[in-house]
């Protein structure tokens, strides 16, 4: 399932606790192509939300939208299975996929803070504040070993891009499902800020409930 990141709020779940969530506006998705091993090889289903203007789409995106007669997608990702999924092309999932109590994977892009050193990238300490130290507060001191082996080993933790990636946050549990309003209620945070787009996945460390496909 596919949504948009609303904000965060708190409510009370159905044992009385006040809990923490992130609200997300899931769907409702089209079915943009269904994929299966004879035409290409494994089974899947592109999902798109949202929409753009035609004149700010490429002419490929706009004939791939129109086979689900719906407008070019501003979000588009697609969903490998193992078996076939009761949907066609042109199909609406909405959030009835969830329900409350189970758990989800919710996979986002992180906020990007720009190149940052090492004290914000990597909580170094950093270097004395006192006895003659100057220069070296927020430096990450030496990074070789000398004459031998004599270079910086790949994965040496040091100053750069931090943020703007994806992550995907495991394990969240689904408080509430506003159907009416296309809101999942996700106790816990999820990555990115308000607005970005958001994957919501059954957990795939956590058991399925019964009778609910895979997403």
């Amino acid at each position: 399932m596919l949504g948009k990141k609303v904000g965060m709020a708190q409510l009370f779940d159905a044992s009385g606790n006040l809990v923490g969530v992130t609200v997300i506006e899931a769907g409702p998705c089209t079915v943009l192509q269904k994929k299966t091993p004879e035409n290409d090889g494994y089974h899947a289903v592109q999902l798109g939300l949202g929409a753009r203007k035609e004149k700010n789409a490429s002419k490929a995106l706009v004939g791939h939208c129109k086979k689900a007669n719906v407008s070019p997608s501003r979000f588009i990702r697609e969903y490998r299975t193992d078996d076939a999924l009761p949907f066609n092309v042109g199909d609406q999932i909405t959030v009835r996929e969830f329900q409350p109590g189970q758990y989800v994977d919710v996979i986002g892009t992180s906020k990007g803070k720009g190149f940052q050193g090492v004290v914000r990238r990597h909580k170094f300490r950093g270097g004395d504040m006192t006895h003659g130290a100057k220069g070296w507060h927020r430096r990450s001191g030496a990074i070789g070993q000398r004459l031998f082996p004599g270079r910086v080993f790949r994965g040496m933790r040091m100053a750069g891009h931090m943020g703007d990636r994806r992550i995907t946050t495991q394990n969240l549990r689904v408080v509430q499902v506003r159907e009416a309003d296309n809101l999942l209620m996700i106790q816990g945070a999820v990555p990115g800020p308000q607005g970005a787009f958001v994957v919501v996945r059954h957990a795939k460390m956590k058991a399925k409930p019964a009778g609910k496909a895979a997403k």
